[in-house]
């Protein structure tokens, strides 16, 4: 069986296909999250800046160290956002960015199950927390909700039923409750809601 990537090269592709959905979902999530202001932020997973903006919107942040794998989401984001207490900065999930002292928050926005390793990737943020943070995550719920996903996959394995190997409820089996709660526990984190 070929191996299934997801790669994301074309930063307005992925704001026509997912950003519309993502904007809204990283404002709530932002404005959930209880981190006081002037916290320093690593986000994990930056893409097209969608949780960052929200961050730089809701949370009046000291610094917001935005990461990313891919070179032309990055560029996307920073010319989106022109905030001076964003960096933006190519690194992966397990090999994160360093800040003297650690980070107050350090958060991922739908990006948990594209990562190779999740578990390894929870450890990496844990590890660049500062003394009193917190990491927060959330990714979309393709096994039980993500209707305009799950209707498109149900319609193309109907017409051919190989798709069923790229569908992501299946791909993405792993984006529940109780698979990611035990993904937090497994890298250490001991308060996990």
């Amino acid at each position: 069986m070929a191996e299934v990537t997801d790669r994301w090269l074309v930063a307005a592709a992925y704001e026509g296909y997912m950003g519309r959905w993502s904007r809204p979902v990283a404002h709530a999530f932002a404005d959930w999250l209880e981190v006081p202001p002037r916290a320093h932020w690593l986000e994990v997973g930056c893409g097209t800046g969608a949780l960052t903006a929200a961050l730089c919107e809701l949370k009046r942040p000291a610094s917001v160290f935005a990461c990313d794998p891919s070179g032309p989401l990055l560029e996307y984001a920073a010319v989106t956002l022109p905030d001076k207490r964003v960096s933006f900065e190519i690194a992966e999930a397990e090999h994160l960015p360093v800040r003297e002292g650690g980070f107050d928050a350090v958060v991922s926005g739908l990006v948990l199950n594209f990562v190779p390793n999740a578990a390894r990737a929870l450890t990496a943020m844990r590890s660049r927390l500062g003394e009193a943070g917190m990491v927060a995550s959330y990714v979309w719920d393709y096994p039980e909700g993500m209707e305009l996903l799950r209707h498109f996959w149900d319609a193309a394995v109907e017409l051919d039923p190989a798709a069923e190997q790229l569908a992501e409820a299946r791909r993405f089996a792993s984006c529940s409750e109780a698979t990611l709660s035990s993904l937090f526990h497994a890298a250490g984190f001991h308060s996990v809601t």
